[in-house]
């Protein structure tokens, strides 16, 4: 097993960026499958390993694992900033595949992440199904809709304009809501959602949920007890890591 931080020059962003990439070792003839794991709003590209043991289960299971810095973009093309959603959709993969020998076969590609990476994950997942197998979610902030609209706290409010400034997200491309209406089911990877039934944005989660029911999406979802914490993310990470590689 390596664990590596990639540091490399971005197109898309037109700067420098970096990366946190999980490496199986052994000799195995077929190169392994691959999780893009995403992180939350506060958080970078080294959190997922230093604040959960997925390098361990990674081992285990012969996973390789890339953990991109996303800044606080919600994993879109910021109105004033930068490409996220271009760097993420396009460039990224083309990146793992240049730098890593990781398996390049749908089958064996999965997307998930927490909070904010909960969001990028499905959002990636429902505007890409071709690309993945199966995604999840992790307490996501999945109606970013309701956010932009209602969310009155200063710093959110600041945050939304500098990433959409005028642009309507309900009805786009960046509103999951809208996306799960307009998707093809059968034309979907494997979906997961988990969310702590005491977690702030619980209610967000069981909107999609039901967002999901209405447009006859197959959603694996559960409400466990448990926070917007490290501590429920790290209980939730072994099976999430196991649903996401089940055949």
């Amino acid at each position: 097993m390596a664990l590596i931080r990639c540091d490399f020059y971005s197109e898309a962003l037109e700067m420098g960026t970096s990366m946190t990439v999980i490496l199986p070792g052994g000799d195995a003839a077929d190169p392994p499958p691959v999780l893009y794991l995403l992180h939350g709003l506060t958080d970078d590209h080294t959190a997922w390993t230093r604040f959960s043991s997925v390098e361990r289960y990674a081992e285990e299971l012969g996973l390789a694992v890339v953990m991109p810095s996303a800044d606080r973009s919600f994993y879109a093309n910021e109105a004033y900033g930068m490409r996220f959603w271009d760097f993420l959709s396009a460039e990224l993969p083309e990146r793992v595949a240049q730098f890593f020998r990781v398996s390049p076969h749908r089958e064996d590609t999965f997307v998930a992440g927490l909070s904010m990476g909960g969001y990028g994950a499905i959002k990636w997942a429902l505007r890409e199904p071709e690309r993945f197998a199966a995604a999840a979610t992790l307490s996501g902030a999945l109606d970013l809709a309701y956010i932009y609209e209602h969310d009155r706290r200063p710093h959110i409010r600041a945050l939304v304009a500098r990433v959409f400034a005028d642009r309507i997200v309900a009805g786009g491309d960046e509103d999951l809501m809208h996306l799960v209406r307009v998707a093809d089911p059968a034309a979907l990877p494997r979906l997961m959602l988990r969310c702590g039934a005491d977690d702030h944005l619980v209610a967000q989660n069981r909107r999609f949920v039901a967002a999901c029911t209405t447009a006859r999406i197959d959603l694996d979802a559960a409400f466990e007890p448990g926070e917007h914490t490290w501590e429920y993310w790290e209980r939730q990470l072994p099976g999430m890591l196991a649903w996401l590689l089940k055949r």
